[in-house]
């Protein structure tokens, strides 16, 4: 019979959800799109299940490996730093050109695009890694057997939590962005989010 862990699975959740919640370029894109109200249960699901996937990687103890590779950090570093760079230029010119709830509700809604985008957040920031894997999976180290197993699922269920009900939450916020001025806003935050962190990470790299 299974013992139930709790306190590890609460100490998994709690650093999850305070890496997780935290202002990215990952979190604006999913609240973009629940505003859009596109595709929004695929991308969740997408980053919630990348999440766990790295999550468990790094329990199992790749956390280690991958913070003694120089090479991979500098290249998936730069590799982020360009994608989001290249977005938020795409950004700030949606900022030029803002529409209505309605007219980006009726704009380009391509599936593949919209996974391939999110596939590149997740995978292209190196917070990813060092949040997931490296901190994550250094942390669960301090945990034994099935406690360990709980502060993983801990921090996985976080990450499921978060992401749905930032991607379904959006859409509370719909009556606000009924106003294009709104989207101008948004545009030009998530422009600059993406700016700060691209060359927050060439600073502390070089």
């Amino acid at each position: 019979m299974t013992t139930l862990h709790p306190a590890p699975f609460l100490s998994g959740f709690g650093l999850g959800i305070s890496l997780i919640a935290a202002i990215g370029a990952q979190n604006a894109f999913i609240l973009r799109q629940g505003l859009m109200r596109a595709h929004v249960f695929v991308l969740c699901l997408i980053c919630a299940l990348a999440d766990a996937a790295l999550i468990a990687a790094g329990v199992a103890g790749l956390g280690t490996l991958v913070a003694q590779s120089e090479t991979l950090i500098v290249a998936v570093t730069v590799g982020g730093a360009a994608f989001l760079l290249g977005y938020a230029a795409l950004a700030f010119r949606r900022a030029l050109n803002p529409g209505s709830l309605q007219a980006a509700r009726t704009g380009e809604h391509d599936l593949g695009k919209a996974v391939m985008a999110c596939l590149a957040f997740t995978f292209l920031n190196p917070h990813v890694y060092l949040d997931t894997v490296v901190l994550l999976g250094g942390l669960s180290a301090g945990f034994e057997g099935a406690a360990r197993l709980a502060f993983g699922a801990g921090a996985v269920t976080a990450s499921f939590a978060w992401f749905f009900a930032l991607g379904y939450g959006a859409r509370l916020l719909a009556p606000f962005f009924a106003r294009p001025g709104s989207w101008r806003v948004l545009d030009t935050a998530i422009g600059a989010i993406m700016v700060l962190i691209a060359l927050g990470l060439l600073v502390r790299l070089f």
